[in-house]
């Protein structure tokens, strides 16, 4: 009977779950993730599941990881930075699809070069261009690389990525090898993001197996990728943006076998994110536009999943305007002040008493920066380089690090480089202040609650006047935004005919006199007519109140708080690969190898040529990522069209499929 070992490292947690031959939980157990060094929490948290079941580390026979860490990159904004290369398309392209946006300033090169929808050569590569742009960017941490029509021909693509690996050392990420599908700026969008994760995700793994190696756990490493299948370490290191929506998809996967429902809203809370999906007849469903984190559409398969930058470590917004006032919540994961205090208890504690003392509420009351040390600092400019060197090795309040209001953007930038942390107000230091947890320090946590309590609404009075009743304010806020998310999931899902987006349908009037049960002239009712399924740490903490608002049943599993490390090993190796055979001529059959195209003459032979090279490659990958038993399956979507009287082959679609259970040690 094998020993599986699950892994799955969080914003704030990383959880570890040990499993006898995917039936019993032997062991279960957490530790705080350690972004300066990811190596520290997955040690902490493998060696404390390792000492709870007693079992010998020589008898794991698997260890698979799951993360939340790309998707959380990416919601705050964060990652290396990167340089696109943009082969054969338009300046404008960078603005009309967003990839100016997701540059956030990071070098551009749009070149001359591409192909047609054919496959033949639209301009020739400008290597010179790019020799040029590639002696003044030295400092990029990683390429992403995308020439139009590359799926149909990708010789531009693989000619540029020599190029700048023979100028630098670095990673190159090309969009034809992430998806075989058609739509050029999408695909450059994927390669960006993906170049942006290399050194993340790289780090993680990295992280694990020097840790699985300490521990003398001589085990294959496996990766959770976003569509819930498993892939290897090597193969997730060279496409991380597969492990967007790990974590969430490991997490549907160990919901259905931590609770056999079929039907269901899976709602998973973390530190930095709470991920919803629908469970239908015990399967997640694929999202068909491809993957969405944040503002970015993605060529990713992944699941159906809605991302909210919801969690317990989300920021905590003052609302001042109306004469009620309130908070609001997110997007952003900042460290909560209970958890900073347990870190710099001096330095925390003293900053707040002498906050509560003044009789004039600070802009930066209840907020600590501090730096991530071991981080490169390249392409930072004077400004964040000057706020690095007083921010130094410590924490320090947020009021005595920025010296004016232009320095804010400068310190926005480190965050968004994930070089500096900031501590500040979560629904995490509420929870504490009631006594719901007590991990961290409570009363650093009603020290805050009582800073923001005391500022003043529109109507001139405090908002809150003791610290109870402002986390009480808080966790209600926290309820309100969850249940916006899960309806929105709900309307997304039956969007057909109302004709309203799902956001807005979530938030109209009539749905929130309906989840008051009005009753007047009217009666109206609103609520989600399937269970909701609880997973996180602290879901148990909040998600009651969250279905007695949506009238609907919560279900809150034994193991829920470590669904995702569950979900991590009781997943299945699938590898796909799609590609494209066109008419090239009369009686001619191109197939877009991603070597480059080449043209038969037989419908039939051009056909069996890519599906049998299609199956060769999803069968080499499952291989390598480490599967046995390997199942194979082929689709053709072929279109044809009617001219005089006889039909003429348009188009055909292969996808291909290998999958297969992990290999374990002996």
């Amino acid at each position: 009977m094998a020993l599986l070992l699950g892994v799955d490292t969080g914003g704030t947690y990383t959880d570890a779950v040990l499993l006898r031959d995917e039936r019993d939980v032997v062991a279960t157990a957490k530790s705080l993730t350690t972004k300066h060094d990811l190596s520290i929490g997955i040690g902490g948290a493998i060696e404390a599941v390792l000492a709870e079941s007693g079992v010998d580390p020589s008898e794991v026979a698997m260890a698979s990881l799951s993360t939340t860490l790309a998707t959380n990159a990416l919601v705050e904004g964060q990652g290396s930075r990167v340089a696109l290369i943009y082969i054969g398309f338009k300046e404008r392209d960078l603005d009309t699809h967003g990839l100016r946006d997701a540059l956030k300033g990071d070098p551009v090169l749009v070149l001359e070069g591409g192909h047609n929808h054919a496959g033949s050569e639209a301009a020739a590569l400008d290597t010179g261009a790019l020799n040029g742009f590639l002696e003044t960017h030295s400092d990029v941490i990683a390429f992403a690389v995308a020439s139009q029509f590359a799926t149909r021909n990708p010789a531009h693509e693989l000619a540029a990525m020599a190029q700048i690996s023979e100028v630098l050392d670095v990673p190159v990420s090309a969009s034809h090898q992430l998806s075989a599908k058609l739509n050029g700026p999408k695909r450059a969008m994927t390669a960006l993001l993906n170049a942006r994760l290399i050194g993340m995700i790289d780090g993680l793994i990295s992280s694990a197996q020097d840790t699985l190696k300490r521990l003398k756990i001589n085990a294959p490493l496996m990766v959770v990728r976003g569509d819930g299948a498993l892939i290897g370490a090597a193969m997730a290191r060279e496409r991380p943006i597969e492990t967007i929506l790990s974590g969430p998809a490991a997490s549907i996967v160990g919901a259905r076998w931590l609770t056999g429902a079929d039907h269901a809203l899976v709602s998973d809370i973390g530190g930095t994110t709470t991920d919803i999906a629908v469970l239908r007849d015990g399967r997640p469903a694929i999202d068909p536009m491809g993957a969405q984190v944040g503002p970015y559409r993605t060529m990713v398969e992944a699941v159906a999943m809605r991302t909210h930058g919801l969690g317990g470590d989300s920021e905590v917004h003052f609302i001042g305007s109306g004469l009620e006032g309130g908070v609001t919540l997110g997007p952003r994961r900042v460290v909560p002040v209970s958890l900073m205090a347990i870190d710099a208890p001096v330095v925390v504690h003293r900053a707040l008493d002498a906050q509560m003392r003044s009789t004039v509420p600070g802009e930066h009351d209840g907020r600590f920066v501090r730096a991530v040390q071991g981080l490169r600092t390249d392409g930072l400019g004077a400004r964040e380089l000057d706020l690095m060197a007083r921010i130094g090795d410590g924490v320090l309040p947020m009021g005595d690090i920025l010296k004016n209001r232009i320095e804010v953007q400068a310190l926005k930038r480190l965050v968004e480089r994930g070089l500096v942390q900031i501590a500040a107000l979560t629904p995490s230091d509420a929870s504490h202040a009631l006594g719901r947890v007590d991990a961290w320090d409570g009363e650093a946590a009603k020290k805050a609650l009582t800073l923001i309590g005391r500022r003043r609404t529109g109507a001139g009075n405090m908002l809150a006047p003791e610290p109870d009743v402002m986390a009480q304010v808080v966790i209600d806020q926290l309820t309100q935004q969850t249940s916006l998310a899960l309806l929105e999931t709900g309307f997304a899902e039956e969007a057909e005919g109302f004709g309203l987006p799902a956001a807005d349908l979530a938030r109209h009037v009539l749905t929130q006199r309906g989840l008051g049960a009005h009753r007047g002239l009217l009666r109206i009712d609103v609520g989600l007519n399937l269970p909701v399924i609880g997973l996180g740490a602290s879901a148990a903490s909040y998600y009651p109140a969250v279905g007695e608002r949506l009238g609907c049943e919560t279900i809150l599993p034994e193991h829920g708080g470590v669904a995702n490390a569950i979900g991590a090993v009781v997943g299945r190796v699938t590898m796909r690969r799609q590609g494209t055979v066109t008419a090239s001529s009369e009686g001619r059959y191109r197939v877009h190898f991603d070597t480059g195209p080449q043209d038969f003459g037989d419908s039939d032979v051009a056909l069996s040529a890519l599906e049998a090279h299609l199956l060769e490659q999803a069968k080499a990958d499952a291989e390598n990522s480490g599967a046995e038993d390997i199942h194979l399956h082929a689709e053709r979507d072929i279109k044809m069209a009617q001219a005089e009287a006889r039909d003429v082959f348009i188009e055909a679609t292969i996808i291909v499929e290998a999958s297969g259970r992990p290999r374990i040690a002996d």
